[in-house]
């Protein structure tokens, strides 16, 4: 198949980002077992890729997948552990929305079989690619994968109340350097905005499994409520309105804030060079 799903800018500056679940594009013949087109999109993280478009003129690398995590979630346990165990989350290949809708019609759900070629189709290669990346730009030094994600507000079946703004991840301080979580925790505090390190959400497994602070890599994960740069709806979403359209003037303050952050972020990682 062409890799023209996947999408690798290379820049010069200690810093990879990783956008695992920007992607909204299935294959015809599994969309038709699906139970809507829109469902299947739902949980998108909604124009992540174009807030952070700024990144490549910082001299960021980027590696992005064109492909729905509904087909393939690139930044799951490819073992099919939990991340959160007693928690509910969504698998490899999910079979349910964050709110608990089925993805597919009765029977019409991925075996075995077809997981093991989703993820040697998808999966692989992406991981492939940012493992590449990584060893490209650490020949230099210390360096750090930012793996950028974003989610409503309120999704009550994830967790309780309101997400904050900002919340950042690094497995409770086991996949990078304290001090680049304080780094970034201080570039975040200067918006104003709520955040939290930690919280909900510590780090997928792309953060957990590149994440060796002792062998020069540092991962740590982001995780936006998009309310910060898109019209979050307060109550439950539709096809009426979701997803929010991108309104650049609405994202602009939050693209500073972020700036801020990947600054701190190559700051860090030259700093350990």
């Amino acid at each position: 198949m062409s890799r023209d799903w996947l999408t690798i800018h290379e820049g010069s500056a200690p810093l990879v980002i990783g956008l695992p679940h920007t992607g909204t594009d299935i294959p015809d013949a599994v969309e038709a077992r699906m139970t809507s087109p829109w469902l299947a999109r739902k949980d998108a993280d909604w124009w992540v890729d174009r807030l952070y478009d700024f990144a490549v003129d910082m001299g960021a690398t980027t590696v992005r997948t064109a492909m729905s995590r509904s087909l393939i979630d690139v930044n799951r346990d490819p073992s099919g552990a939990s991340l959160y165990p007693g928690m509910t989350t969504t698998g490899l290949c999910p079979t349910e929305t964050f709110d608990g809708e089925p993805l597919y019609r009765p029977g019409q759900e991925p075996d075995e079989a077809e997981i093991a070629e989703r993820r040697a189709t998808w999966f692989d290669p992406y991981h492939a690619a940012l493992q590449a990346q990584i060893e490209r730009l650490r020949t230099g030094g210390p360096v750090v994968l930012y793996d950028a994600h974003s989610i409503r507000s309120v999704v009550p079946r994830l967790f309780d109340g309101e997400l904050p703004q900002f919340n950042i991840g690094d497995n409770d301080g086991a996949t990078c350097a304290p001090e680049l979580t304080q780094a970034v925790e201080a570039a975040c505090a200067v918006s104003g905005s709520s955040l939290v390190v930690n919280g909900r959400f510590k780090g997928g497994w792309t953060t957990r499994r590149y994440g060796r602070p002792e062998n020069g890599v540092h991962a740590i994960q982001m995780e936006l409520a998009d309310r910060g740069y898109i019209l979050d709806p307060a109550g439950p979403v539709s096809p009426d309105n979701w997803p929010s359209p991108y309104e650049p003037a609405r994202a602009e303050e939050m693209r500073q804030h972020l700036r801020r952050v990947l600054t701190a972020c190559i700051a860090f990682a030259e700093t350990a060079r």
